[in-house]
């Protein structure tokens, strides 16, 4: 046994594997990652309210909202649907988690889809 560690991957290496990834998946990938973390943040993972951070959330949901938005007829409606009811969930948990509502169409990511109605 050796007692060095395993070589961690150089650039090279990482730019030669993201080079093998369709933009779709990137794209679906990150707003995969931005939903979760926005779940998260609204309270829904099994930690509840631990992680609950709404100013946080609203960021994330509209970050996730305008990446839909710019990629919308980029990816197919096979990746898209999906994602956008995600998103309105995501926006109706925030309405719901909010003590004080925003008005229809000030919510987060509401610029992008419109308002979002329980």
């Amino acid at each position: 046994m050796s007692d060095t560690p395993p070589e961690s991957p150089g650039f090279d290496d990482m730019t030669r594997d993201i080079a093998e990834v369709p933009a779709v998946e990137v794209l679906v990938t990150v707003a995969v990652n931005l939903m979760s973390a926005a779940a998260v943040k609204l309270g829904l993972s099994e930690e509840g309210d631990k992680y609950k951070d709404l100013d946080e959330a609203r960021k994330l949901v509209h970050a996730l909202a305008g990446l839909l938005d710019a990629s919308a007829t980029e990816i197919s409606s096979f990746h898209a649907s999906p994602l956008r009811d995600g998103l309105k969930s995501l926006q109706l948990a925030f309405r719901e988690a909010s003590l004080v509502p925003d008005e229809p169409g000030q919510g987060p990511g509401e610029k992008y889809t419109g308002p979002v109605y329980g």
